[in-house]
């Protein structure tokens, strides 16, 4: 029992202190995103992004190998993971970030042990501290009261929130604010003697831009209080607009958005204060949005256990075209699809498994502009059997059986995406408004501008590949033929030389792998004769190689193409 024991304990220290060194790590590349703003260093932004989120990936192998050495053939004992768990359960609840610590002990385990199903004697499954919520020795936030002038209120929190860089015009931006509490919030409220405003004392990053984020409490009312930062090089900061509405907030900390970059000593105290502004926000989510993201896979997963507890709906096929190379079902009750990969695909797909798992990665580091679902991996995902369609079951077990088996009476899918509900854009316009059709089909153009921008070229890009969410905004979510807009040739078609190559069915002309006939989209974006009238007018670019071939060139400049998150005309100032 001693040697139990003190192996136990050398396993949970070393996993605690490996826990420690990556959120030391992580911490100092958050740190040094408010220099690369003041610099209008967009490239290093995106590229401290992605090195974030390689910090995970890179030690949680590195520890796993050292456990296994030093458990030898005990490395698979849980008997004596029992044992670590207790022991560094104690250890992570000294640490603020108690709850980050537990999910990184998930994940050294599975790393370790292999293929098991989520067990609570071994693992963190639920939260068995919800009731703890730590709180810094300085507050989350610090408190203006509206005792003042409005303006003068407005320019502390700016004079406050300053940078190396200078305001480009600090009496305009206060000014703009002003006008637009005026316009949104005071028409609505009156203040009195308690209303304030509370910032989070530390700024979020994200791309080119630095977002002031608070709340507002006024007439018993609490409201977002958002002040979004650009810098332009050689002119300096400038407020961009100011936002007040939870839906416009829910959309900035979207789940189609890259993850901040924002110092905190103590997630769960951020977290709770957002969750006051964006209550409809899931937890998992605004962990996300901090860049926890492995830890808001643990809240999606516990969310959906209690969840699958208080339901007794089944498992089906998710609405939509069945897919050629994803099988794609969702619980009617529940707002996530899951997406496992096939094991063969339906002509004419000509991809492989490795390729998809690679474009869903690319997705994962990429920005996404607010145009591309985020997803979460998971394996060995356990699903009680009888709440699955027999029809869906079949279906999978017959098109990925190796990764889909049942055991006694649960499911056991061995790899699995998880991913956020959305009405396909093909069934939204079946049964769409003509404002409300114009409205997503405007959108739709906008999305494939936006991932343009971005450097990703979807590939497919019909609209079944494309969902509308709560705000109605068209978000792309499949995966399997995106690729780098660098990467490909824009063509014109080439004109026939003679009636029987005009009639040929098949090309005339040489097409290399990576061609590409923006004429040839008009043929099959949209089918709806009034709404490809629409789209036609409003993204006739889209159809024509300069476009492409103007991005292309952009980017291969080294621009970092602007794209905001929030609508064009909310911005005080065109610039």
């Amino acid at each position: 029992m001693e040697n139990v024991q003190t192996l136990a304990q050398t396993v949970s220290n070393a996993i605690i202190e490996d826990f420690d060194a990556f959120l030391e790590e992580f911490n100092g590349i958050t740190s040094r995103v408010k220099t690369r703003f003041e610099n209008c260093d967009w490239h290093g932004v995106q590229a401290d992004s992605k090195k974030r989120l390689a910090i995970y990936k890179k030690r949680v192998p590195r520890i796993a190998r050292k456990i296994r050495r030093q458990m030898g053939a005990d490395f698979d004992n849980l008997d004596i993971w029992r044992e670590v768990k207790l022991l560094y359960r104690d250890l992570a609840l000294k640490r603020y970030a108690y709850e980050i610590a537990e999910t990184y002990y998930n994940s050294v385990f599975r790393k370790v042990i292999g293929n098991i199903g989520a067990d609570e004697g071994i693992m963190f499954v639920e939260d068995e501290h919800h009731q703890r919520e730590y709180m810094a020795y300085q507050p989350v936030c610090q408190t203006y009261l509206w005792d003042r002038p409005l303006g003068e209120l407005v320019r502390q929190i700016l004079e406050d929130y300053a940078h190396e860089a200078p305001y480009h015009n600090l009496d305009g931006d206060v000014e703009y604010i002003v006008k637009r509490l005026e316009d949104e919030v005071l028409q609505i409220f009156e203040p009195d003697e308690h209303t304030r405003i509370q910032m989070v004392r530390s700024v979020f990053y994200r791309n080119k831009a630095a977002y002031l984020v608070g709340r507002l409490y006024i007439a018993g009312q609490l409201m977002p209080f958002i002040i979004p930062l650009i810098n332009r090089e050689g002119q300096g900061i400038m407020v961009d607009t100011l936002i007040t509405s939870q839906n416009e907030m829910s959309i900035i900390f979207s789940f189609t958005r890259s993850y901040f970059l924002v110092e905190v000593s103590i997630p769960s105290e951020l977290v709770h204060f957002l969750k006051t502004v964006i209550p409809l926000k899931p937890y998992g989510d605004l962990y996300n949005s901090i860049g926890f993201n492995k830890h808001g896979k643990t809240e999606l997963y516990r969310h959906f256990l209690r969840h699958l507890s208080r339901s007794t709906d089944q498992f089906t096929f998710a609405p939509g075209i069945k897919g050629m190379v994803m099988s794609v079902f969702t619980l009617p009750s529940y707002n996530i699809v899951f997406k496992l990969i096939k094991d063969k695909f339906d002509p004419p797909k000509a991809t492989n498994k490795a390729h998809v798992r690679s474009c869903y990665k690319l997705v994962s580091v990429h920005d996404r502009v607010g145009r591309m679902a985020d997803t979460h991996e998971y394996e060995h995902w356990v699903f009680p059997k009888d709440r699955f369609d027999p029809e869906l079951l079949d279906e999978l077990l017959k098109v990925a059986a190796s990764i889909v088996r049942v055991d006694g009476d649960q499911v056991i899918i061995d790899h699995l995406y998880t991913e956020r509900k959305m009405v396909p854009l093909n069934l939204y316009l079946e049964t769409a408004t003509q404002s409300q059709a114009e409205e997503v089909i405007e959108e739709y153009g906008n999305t494939i501008k936006q991932l343009a921008a971005a450097n990703i070229f979807p590939g497919d890009m019909l609209l079944k590949n494309f969902g509308v969410t709560r705000h109605r905004r068209v978000v792309f979510y499949d995966y399997d033929e995106i690729g780098f807009l660098t990467e490909y040739n824009f063509r014109r078609l080439p004109d026939p030389s003679e009636d029987e190559e005009m009639y040929s069915g098949s090309p005339w002309f040489a097409v290399g792998s990576n061609d590409v006939f923006p004429e040839e989209f008009k043929h099959f974006l949209v089918g709806r004769e009034d709404i490809r009238e629409i789209f036609f007018q409003l993204h006739a670019d889209l159809f024509e190689p300069k476009f492409w071939i103007d991005i292309q060139r952009r980017l291969i400049q080294g621009e970092v193409v602007d794209v905001f998150p929030y609508r064009r005309r909310k911005r005080f100032r065109s610039v």
